[in-house]
Formats: C-alpha cells, structure tokens, sequence
C-alpha cells in the first residue's frame, strides 16, 4: 500500500516539476533600461526566446506572425491600489513573401525588408527607442514600478491558425513578466 502512495505522489508531481523547468528554459526578458530623452519616456529591452520548429515552418509559408511586447508602469500608493501610469503595446508583424524571398518586419505602416527570419525576429528581441510617455506625465523624484512581457499574439492570426495555437504549445510563446523600478532625477541633464 505505501508502495502504491508513494508511485501515485511521483506521478503526480514529477510533471509538475518537469513543467517548471522547461518553462524556464531561455524565455524571457533579460534587460529593461528606462531612458529619458527630447521630454520622453523611452524603453529599451533585450529579450532572449525561441521559436520552434512547427512556428517557423508556418512563417516561412508566409504566415504572418506577430509578436506584442506589453508594458505597464505603475506608481505605488500605500493608501490605495497602485497607480498605472503607462500602460502600452507594441506589436511586430514578420511575414516571408515568397515572390521576393524577403522577410519583412514592421510595427504599424512601417516595414523594414530583412534577410532571414533571425534578422527579423532580432528586432523583437532587442527593443530600441519605444517612446512610452511624455516627461509631463511622470513626476520628478518617484519611485515607479514597471513590468514587461513578450509574447506572440495569437489573436492577430487568421481564424484556422488560432484555432491550432489554442491546441498546440507550439504557438503558446510568451515571456514572464521582468519588474524594474526606475526614477526621474531632477538633476537629469535637460537637452
């Protein structure tokens, strides 16, 4: 009987332990560094993800991806629930035309030709001068607490493939949230 116990105790948690630590292998945001310029607020960030095999396969049919980097900053009160002070998304879509063999990366109107599908992904995994907020907005000399996550955004598929990304883990791409805390000095050199 003990026997017994302790197989269905190992069986119950040694999935739940292997989950752990493949969900921590490789995703996630490495660095977060606020950057105050021209009377904004800018983000930049490294992130370090995979795509696998069954996604890129997809892409290079010339499935649009899209991938969405979320952003929320926050202004702690000990009174009452943090104040959000930023809350904003970027969104990059990557599509391979198989006429021109040209990968394509962009956000909004704006898209950029690249050579591969790596070149492409690397400007989602190294996020460059995101403007998030006007200096107006923020206060001088407070402390704020921030997180941000990216992830694949599924919803922006075509109907049939969200249906599969629903169904396989393949398509379930996102990074935990990294917190960063960050304030603005007033003894920051105005340009």
């Amino acid at each position: 009987m003990l026997r017994l116990l302790l197989a269905l105790v190992l069986c119950l948690f040694l999935p739940a332990q292997a989950d752990v630590s493949l969900s921590g292998q490789g995703d996630r945001v490495v660095r977060v560094e606020p950057i105050v310029r021209d009377g904004k607020l800018y983000i930049d960030a490294d992130v370090d993800f995979t795509v696998s095999g069954e996604l890129r396969n997809a892409a290079q049919k010339g499935v649009p991806i899209y991938f969405t980097a979320d952003l929320v900053i926050e202004s702690p009160r000990w009174w009452w629930f943090d104040k959000k002070v930023v809350d904003e998304q970027q969104t990059w879509r990557i599509v391979y035309n198989a006429l021109t063999r040209q990968w394509r990366v962009g956000t909004g109107e704006l898209s950029l030709p690249e050579s591969s599908l790596d070149d492409a992904l690397s400007l989602v995994r190294n996020i460059r001068g995101w403007s998030v907020a006007p200096l107006e907005d923020l206060d001088h000399d407070e402390a704020y607490e921030g997180r941000l996550r990216v992830r694949l955004n599924t919803s922006l598929l075509a109907r049939p493939f969200q249906v599969d990304a629903y169904n396989s883990s393949a398509w379930s791409l996102a990074t935990p949230w990294k917190n960063f805390n960050f304030s603005i000095s007033l003894d920051a050199p105005r340009p």
